[in-house]
């Protein structure tokens, strides 16, 4: 098995009781293959990924005071799904600790995404288990600060043309009406501008790699205007 202390040390944790370490990197193949009840990560698999999730809701919600239940959740989404948590696991080489039965090992498991994101979420279970909450919440929010970094914004509006809509039927009964003025660039790389009217008054305009794309940020420009955002 591959020295822990090494690992630890990568971690920015030191485990007091490293069975929880050994667990969270057996692989449930262990216990498959040799027939017998070994222990694996499932369990503390199931326990990281709740710790992980109320963590991450915790410092959106905090980060993001304005946003709505939606674009929360779109965002904590991104930040916990299998691709993003594998990527985790590679960026801390925990494919090399894995305790893998020699037929998941003979068939890649080390580099399996789904392997190493399971095992990502037992390690931040049993980081919880051995020193606490505050404990998992440093390795985490540690973790994910560069993820964190990559949602600069988050706009609170899931769906910005039917809120555009709902906001202007209040004064009329005209629904608004986008105009794609110009595409430019190549076809792989196309870039649209739409300009939103309603009533014959251009209201805002907006660009996106689409014309769904930029009609929705005319919208999203339209209701920044109108709220004085």
């Amino acid at each position: 098995m591959s020295d822990f202390a090494e690992l630890q040390q990568r971690l920015g944790y030191q485990f007091r009781d490293e069975t929880l370490l050994r667990l969270a990197l057996t692989h449930p193949s262990v216990a498959h293959e040799s027939g017998k009840e070994i222990q694996h990560n499932q369990r503390l698999e199931f326990l990281g990924d709740a710790v992980l999730g109320l963590i991450l809701s915790r410092a959106l919600y905090e980060k993001f005071s304005e946003a709505e239940e939606g674009p929360l959740t779109k965002s904590r989404a991104k930040l916990v799904n299998r691709k993003t948590l594998a990527e985790h696991a590679r960026s801390l080489n925990l494919g090399a600790h894995l305790v893998l039965s020699h037929g998941e090992e003979n068939s890649g498991g080390r580099e399996r995404a789904s392997a190493l994101a399971d095992a990502f979420e037992a390690l931040l279970g049993a980081i919880f288990l051995d020193g606490g909450f505050d404990a998992a919440r440093e390795f985490i929010l540690r973790e994910f600060q560069n993820d964190f970094a990559a949602l600069a914004e988050i706009s609170g509006i899931d769906n910005p043309k039917g809120e555009l809509q709902e906001l202007l039927q209040v004064k009329s009964p005209n629904a608004p009406e986008y105009k794609i003025l110009s595409a430019s660039g190549p076809d792989h790389d196309r870039n649209f501008e739409c300009a939103v009217f309603h009533d014959g008054a251009e209201l805002a305009r907006g660009s996106g790699k689409s014309k769904k794309a930029a009609e929705s940020d005319a919208a999203l420009a339209a209701l920044k205007k109108l709220r004085g955002g």
